[in-house]
């Protein structure tokens, strides 16, 4: 597991815990969004449900991931 500083909503710095394949998919996917990592995870911490952020990001990656194979 690896700490990542991120900033969400181009002003609050934070960090995540996530293992380093976790925060590679997370960043495939911003690109393929066209968007930056800050942005990807700020999307997806306005839309949480989850209190923690980093398990938020996992479940939005598991999302992610069961979409792409069906």
């Amino acid at each position: 597991m690896k700490k990542f500083s991120i900033i969400i909503a181009n002003r609050h710095a934070t960090s995540i815990s996530l293992e380093e394949e976790f925060y590679e998919v997370l960043v495939t996917i911003a690109k393929e969004k066209g968007i930056t990592i800050n942005a990807l995870v700020t999307e997806i911490d306005t839309q949480r449900q989850n209190p923690n952020l980093s398990s938020a990001l996992r479940i939005y990656i598991l999302k992610y991931l069961q979409q792409k194979i069906q």
